[in-house]
């Protein structure tokens, strides 16, 4: 997991400042009422992060939890695209090193314990994972190449 929460780190290390300099212009834009801003999909990030720190960490200790959320509800509900911009990026930064931390502390014979979201997955499973959507999302506001996501 350390390997993991290292990668995490690297990621979010390296995108943060990028992310703080796309102009409110292009980070608020909608191409349509029904599609996320720049700024919403970095709020669906910090509700990804959330959801999974408590994945990672109820897991651990609670045998098969059932963690979903509804993420065009939880954007709905969080009021993302009205946010101060600066200010989300610095929450979504800090949780995700919240994620590091909850990873490099994991014993390693935790990382098999399973989580039920859609289906279910090992913690180790589900932290690879987040990484894949984490930098899927990441390109796609920074317009980096694709990186595809299921």
């Amino acid at each position: 997991m350390k390997k993991i929460a290292h990668s995490l780190r690297q990621i979010v290390d390296l995108h943060v400042t990028e992310l703080k300099k796309i102009p409110a212009s292009k980070f608020e834009y909608k191409l349509s009422p029904t599609k996320w801003s720049n700024k919403e999909i970095i709020g669906h990030l910090v509700d990804s992060a959330q959801t999974n720190i408590r994945r990672f960490v109820i897991g651990q200790y609670q045998d098969n939890p059932h963690i979903v959320y509804d993420q065009n509800r939880w954007v709905a509900a969080n009021g993302y695209q009205s946010w101060n911009s600066e200010q989300l990026i610095d929450l979504w930064y800090l949780l995700n090193l919240q994620i590091c931390q909850v990873l490099e502390l994991m014993p390693a014979k935790i990382e098999d314990r399973e989580v039920s979201t859609e289906s279910i997955h090992s913690i180790e499973w589900l932290a690879s994972d987040y990484i894949k959507h984490l930098a899927h999302h990441l390109h796609q506001v920074l317009e980096l190449e694709v990186v595809p996501y299921p």
